[in-house]
């Protein structure tokens, strides 16, 4: 495998879509090969369970069930995009993997993280990103930005205020491989602080393949 994958997580609202273009933008300005993708949803099957899991009509899902559904997503995803792409040597932009799966439907639904954990690695084939960056807010001030909540975004404050802190445990617990950013700070001084560290990176990964 000679493509580099690389991940943004964080909380709904802090602004990973805008980061994961920015970066994606720039990283083609600079010659490469980019796939920007995104969990859940990005794939034939992954379209339908995103939307049984992120539409209010479906109401309430068991946990386990729910835990269930973004790992069969993640299952597709990984198989049908995501490797396909590294195979190829490209560039991988993702908004959201494994993290949020354990943050959700781990910490946020208070199900075993270590076992939501399991499932997420064997649904993926254990795929770790080479750089996982983690976008943190005030879970509050987050969803207050949102206009219209879907299923997960309407899950309550402490829902998302226990996804947020475990979010920071995961990247606490491996920072060779996590960049956290305060979401607060401006939008291009933020972009900024990405490129700097894909760019290196990417140095690091040719030097490698050398």
């Amino acid at each position: 495998m000679t493509g580099v994958f690389i991940v943004f997580e964080g909380g709904d609202g802090v602004g990973k879509s805008t980061q994961s273009q920015l970066l994606t933008s720039w990283l083609q300005e600079e010659g490469y090969t980019v796939v920007q993708t995104f969990e859940p949803g990005d794939s034939a099957v992954g379209s339908k369970i995103r939307e049984i899991l992120l539409s209010p009509e479906t109401g309430e899902l068991a946990p386990r069930a729910e835990a269930l559904l973004y790992a069969a997503d993640k299952a597709a995803h990984c198989s049908q995009v995501v490797l396909p792409a590294l195979e190829q040597g490209k560039v991988v932009v993702c908004d959201r993997y494994i993290d949020s799966m354990i943050a959700y439907q781990g910490a946020g639904r208070v199900l075993d993280t270590a076992e939501v954990e399991q499932l997420a690695r064997w649904a993926s084939a254990d795929l770790v990103p080479d750089l996982t960056i983690v976008l943190d807010l005030d879970a509050d001030i987050a969803i207050s930005g949102l206009s219209e909540l879907d299923r997960i975004e309407s899950a309550g404050s402490a829902f998302h205020a226990r996804v947020r802190q475990h979010f920071l445990r995961l990247a606490q617990r491996d920072p060779q491989r996590y960049l956290v950013i305060p979401a607060r700070l401006p939008i291009a001084e933020n972009a900024a602080r990405i490129q700097a560290r894909v760019a290196a990176l990417l140095a690091e990964c040719l030097t490698l393949a050398d």
